[in-house]
């Protein structure tokens, strides 16, 4: 049964956000009889409202609040106020990410060792390794039901699959498969498996893909120690004359405005929304904005370099069948210096919906090119690059001093410029991409620039020393004992791989942090 706490109960945690960091964060604490109280900005949708229909959804689902974008890369031009997709509801982007689950690689968190002093780019090591994530990792698979570990079958590939398999053999890549997955390949936790519908971005509806919506969510009210107030958008967090935070002020539906106290707070608004969140609680004993005595909060902005590369087949490939992501090459994901840039990437399966493509697939006007693109859609394989981006200082969120949102509040503006790294690793990607669709023999091959970011990360980041950072290994603030980051906000470096069961392992390994230092009383 839901438990409902009183505005002035001091004894709770207080979470801000409810997606893969949070709901998780959530739920663990709550079955560790632990009391919480989560803050969502969003709706509560029901299955009911979920729909294989991708512009119904995005409508439904994404977040539309005011944001900019500065800064020389593409987005800031084809998206200017949408430079970021993220989604305002109970559940998060886990309702919309395609559920593919990858560990981060051992040199992915050691980059400042590994790499060295790279020109322009803010790289410190990780304050945590991959031998020491391992047992969360392994935890995060079980709980999400990650197919090919534990046991459980990987998916099958799609006929889009199929195609970008057989063009990898033919250029000589040898490391390319289903990729690992949080979308059920068997009927398991009271949850269906995957039916092969499709379109797994715009939610599914039959609950085979993990999202904290339907698990983590209800799992925690189930105990009677979690409360979940939708639309209750958090528009600053208080502390007392020594800095130990108080509680967090938030807005309901309407727009009044409450004071939730607590014991603890815990941010997992995402990367925009945390760092926002922290830089609008400035106050006298935090005028750089609270738990930012380094000046890094907002700063080390980090999306993964991106792109696309479109293929036109005379034969129909039909990208829109199964499993969104059912197919990944991993050759360029290793660390390999001589292709002209540190970090890798992988080459993930782009399926896209017909309104979707047509607007993405040549940017920039109507014309005859486009409608001849479009009239072979049937026909049309895509893969996506993802690789790992550069941290910069430059590269960060700030709040705007003149543009307010529907509660007072600064707005952020997102600001970015490719590190040179970024751009070759790009550039190489595409060139790849590119091989690898032509040996099939492919009738026209496109390259499309990266779209408004999904994997936001890196805007709070955890680092040893407290100078380089904003929390420490544990996403512990260095500066207010009593408070959290929960999310991508805390990664040190991008990796070149999907984020979202990072993120789970992560607040796995908070939860427990958080416990014992409650029980000791050392907050």
């Amino acid at each position: 049964m839901a438990a409902k706490f009183d505005l002035n109960d001091s004894s709770v945690v207080v979470i801000i956000g409810s997606g893969a960091g949070g709901g998780v964060l959530a739920n663990e604490l709550a079955h560790k009889g632990i009391r919480v109280v989560v803050l969502e900005a969003g709706k509560r949708l029901q299955m009911g409202d979920i729909r294989n229909d991708e512009v119904a959804m995005f409508g439904l689902f994404t977040w539309m609040d005011p944001r900019t974008s500065s800064g020389t890369w593409s987005v800031a031009k084809t998206s200017p106020t949408l430079p970021v997709w993220t989604c305002k509801l109970v559940g998060g982007t886990t309702v919309h990410w395609a559920g593919v689950a990858l560990r981060f690689q051992e040199h992915e968190f050691k980059t400042r060792t590994r790499y060295g002093n790279i020109g322009g780019a803010n790289l410190i090591d990780w304050p945590i390794d991959l031998k020491e994530l391992e047992p969360y990792y392994e935890r995060a698979e079980e709980k999400m039901g990650v197919s090919g570990t534990h046991g459980w079958p990987l998916l099958p590939v799609s006929n889009h699959g199929k195609v970008l398999f057989a063009g990898a053999k033919r250029i000589g890549y040898k490391d390319f498969r289903v990729p690992t997955m949080a979308i059920n390949s068997v009927p398991r936790d009271g949850r269906a498996s995957c039916q092969q519908t499709g379109f797994c971005v715009q939610g599914c509806t039959f609950q085979a893909k993990w999202s904290t919506m339907y698990t983590e969510i209800p799992r925690a009210e189930e105990t009677g120690k979690a409360e979940i107030r939708a639309e209750s958008q958090a528009l600053r967090i208080e502390h007392d004359a020594l800095g130990k935070v108080t509680g967090v002020v938030y807005a309901d539906s309407k727009g009044a405005q409450h004071r939730q106290k607590a014991r603890i707070v815990c941010v997992a608004a995402n990367a925009i929304e945390t760092p926002r969140l922290l830089l609008n609680s400035e106050s006298s004993l935090f005028p750089q904005g609270m738990g930012n005595s380094s000046g890094q909060v907002g700063r080390n902005y980090l999306k993964h370099t991106t792109g696309t590369v479109f293929a036109v087949f005379d034969k129909p490939v039909h990208m829109y069948r199964g499993t969104s992501q059912s197919g990944i090459v991993m050759d360029e994901a290793r660390l390999n210096t001589s292709r002209g840039f540190v970090g890798g990437y992988n080459m993930e399966l782009l399926p896209q919906g017909l309104p979707s493509f047509a607007q993405n697939v040549i940017p920039g006007g109507w014309g005859r090119e486009r409608a001849w693109v479009l009239d072979r859609y049937a026909n049309v394989a895509g893969l996506w690059i993802i690789g790992e981006d550069m941290p910069r200082e430059t590269n960060r969120i700030t709040v705007h001093l003149d543009k307010k949102d529907q509660f007072g509040m600064p707005i952020p503006d997102v600001h970015f410029d490719d590190h040179p790294n970024d751009t070759a690793m790009r550039e190489h990607g595409y060139k790849q991409g590119a091989a690898l669709y032509d040996s099939l023999g492919a009738k026209k091959i496109i390259t499309v620039p990266p779209y408004p970011s999904t994997h936001n990360m890196g805007t709070a980041r955890m680092s040893e020393r407290a100078r380089d950072g904003v929390v420490n290994k544990f996403g512990q603030s260095h500066d207010v004992k009593n408070l959290f980051v929960s999310d991508g906000s805390q990664f040190a470096s991008s990796g070149g791989e999907n984020p979202t069961l990072t993120i789970v392992a992560l607040a796995l390994r908070q939860s427990e942090y958080i416990e014992e230092q409650m029980k000791g009383g050392a907050i």
